[in-house]
């Protein structure tokens, strides 16, 4: 099970309405994964965004949260950039206030975290990294681009069987603002919600 602060959270995000047109563009995305179910397979997921700091990490950690609350097994979700910085702290309280359990284990200019949803899962491991990243898989895992940037600048990722478009809108644009928390909040409820939604569609 999830931890309670992070169900208390999904039982909110689960009345967040997605578009008709929205479910469209996640399509592929479910249909992905169902076809690894089917075969048994692992399912290796790299959300990919131009900086890897912000929405390719929430979207690598709900995701991999929504498999395990689904019960969807042999889920193995990363994240990358076409260039390395660094998990934005907002990005890291929005998580945490989601009900993550987010320990620092490095301090760095791109420092590097454990994130926690479950006492008996493997953390996530969250830092900066290019898609590309000896971290990351190599060959069959499917490419979620994340950002228009990324998408439209980076034609051709090494190695993946499918590149599907999860494209959300950067909270960046609020860095410095006194909206930021709740802009960070609300771009990881977005996510979350969506990502549960895919994985609540996978017939195991």
């Amino acid at each position: 099970m999830v931890y309670q602060e992070i169900t208390n959270t999904i039982n909110v995000v689960k009345n967040l309405q997605i578009s008709a047109e929205r479910k469209l563009e996640l399509q592929p995305f479910i249909d992905f994964i169902q076809a690894k179910v089917s075969e048994n397979a692992s399912i290796n997921l790299n959300f990919i965004c131009t900086h890897n700091s912000r929405r390719s990490h929430l979207s690598q950690v709900w995701a991999q949260a929504a498999a395990h609350y689904h019960g969807v097994k042999n889920v193995y979700c990363y994240s990358g950039g076409t260039e390395a910085t660094a998990m934005f702290p907002m990005a890291a309280k929005a998580l945490a206030a989601a009900g993550f359990q987010i320990v620092k284990l490095a301090e760095a200019e791109n420092p590097v975290y454990s994130i926690k949803y479950a006492d008996n899962e493997h953390p996530i491991i969250g830092f900066s990294k290019t898609y590309d990243n000896a971290f990351n898989p190599k060959s069959e895992f499917a490419a979620l681009m994340t950002c228009d940037h990324a998408d439209e600048n980076c034609p051709f990722i090494s190695g993946c069987e499918s590149r599907i478009a999860v494209r959300y809108n950067d909270p960046k644009v609020y860095d410095n603002t006194p909206q930021q928390a709740e802009k960070y909040t609300e771009r990881s409820n977005q996510i979350a919600s969506e990502m549960l939604y895919v994985f609540s569609q996978i017939k195991k």
